[in-house]
């Protein structure tokens, strides 16, 4: 690695706390900003971090403006991320976001637009994309231990009520980047359309909010170059179930099933009757030495977090994002997930909504350039 620094403001100080300890450790890491609205709890994490005290910002568009910043890492609640992301890029800053990337296709067309003039990179955080277990899957695929693919099955099962208003009632597959991503990451085909249908009704203050009636939605997707389908299922409210974000692959010679319970187990079949459980190992070692102990599920320092603690520190995936983004930028490589690959994750969610309230009609998904 070059001894290039990049110096990234954080905004969000929930969930985004996580990676500061992460870039302050990187080979590449520089200085860090951190902006929240609460003066209280920016003092907390700036005194905890060590955070200079010039580098505190409760305006977003306050911190953006510093000259000396090369990066901005948008950890804000989802309404906020397509504006910020835009300001970020307009500001000369490259951009990485938290899922989903933003909330309509049309704003995932802008930000792919604002990307162009301003030479600037994006990358989506995708969590799913760095899992211990979809790892695990993904290099037994590269290595031909599937055989043919014959089917992948995703879901996101969340039930999130009480997470802030904006959330309440929200389109299920309008979040539902955790459960389309690793269809997308192990296929490696562009999604051609959709049908979806929704199932059972949420309550009427909920429903109203966004226009969308449904408990859960499911959802089949066909792609270009492929007889597999793949299905996704996903919920956010009055659907009672444990947390889970998993996919299983079928194969003519392997399949893998995500557990059903936390910590029970996954499963790998290798035969007819041949299962076996199987605990996917640590991926510290894909990572520089300096932040490999992050990939650790104790490493997550602020447990009262609810997608931690539902999601158990979103499988080691945190150093990895950090990783990708900020050594695309050092580096000057496009990122993994960049803003095609967003815009066609974060959209294929859109159309299955879509598809959802014609009656399952099928919606073509539009090719943002992904796979060119």
């Amino acid at each position: 690695m070059s001894h290039k620094k990049i110096n990234i403001g954080i905004a969000g100080l929930g969930f985004g706390r996580e990676f500061i300890p992460i870039y302050q450790n990187h080979p590449y890491g520089g200085k860090i900003a951190i902006c929240t609205r609460n003066p209280k709890t920016l003092n907390e994490v700036g005194n905890a971090f060590g955070i200079a005290e010039e580098l505190r910002y409760t305006d977003y568009y306050e911190m953006i403006k510093n000259p000396d910043l090369d990066a901005i890492h948008v950890v804000t609640p989802v309404p906020e991320h397509y504006r910020q992301t835009v300001a970020a890029l307009e500001a000369g800053k490259h951009c990485a976001c938290t899922v989903p990337m933003a909330l309509s296709i049309e704003e995932c067309r802008k930000i792919i637009d604002a990307c162009k003039k301003s030479g600037k990179k994006y990358m989506m955080m995708e969590t799913s994309l760095y899992t211990r277990e979809y790892l695990y899957v993904k290099k037994l695929l590269d290595e031909g231990k599937f055989g043919r693919i014959q089917f992948i099955r995703s879901d996101h099962k969340q039930n999130m009520e009480g997470w802030g208003d904006y959330w309440s009632g929200l389109p299920p597959f309008y979040y539902g980047t955790h459960a389309l991503s690793p269809i997308l990451g192990l296929l490696q085909k562009r999604p051609k359309y959709v049908v979806c249908h929704g199932t059972g009704h949420i309550s009427a203050d909920k429903a109203e909010k966004y226009g969308s009636p449904f408990a859960g939605e499911t959802a089949t997707f066909t792609f270009h170059d492929t007889d597999v389908v793949c299905e996704s299922t996903r919920w956010l409210f009055e659907t009672i179930r444990q947390c889970r974000e998993g996919f299983d692959v079928y194969g003519t010679e392997m399949a893998f099933e995500w557990e059903q319970v936390i910590d029970d187990g996954h499963v790998i079949y290798t035969g007819l009757d041949d299962a076996k459980k199987v605990e996917c190992p640590d991926t510290g070692d894909l990572l520089p030495e300096s932040i490999r102990q992050y990939t650790l599920r104790e490493a997550v320092s602020d447990t009262s977090q609810d997608s931690f603690r539902q999601g158990l520190g979103h499988g080691g995936s945190h150093p990895h994002l950090a990783h990708q983004f900020i050594t695309a930028v050092a580096e000057d490589k496009r990122p993994p997930v960049d803003e095609t690959a967003s815009a066609t994750i974060t959209c294929m969610g859109f159309c299955a909504h879509q598809s959802a309230m014609n009656g399952g009609k099928p919606v073509d998904i539009p090719d943002f350039g992904m796979f060119k």
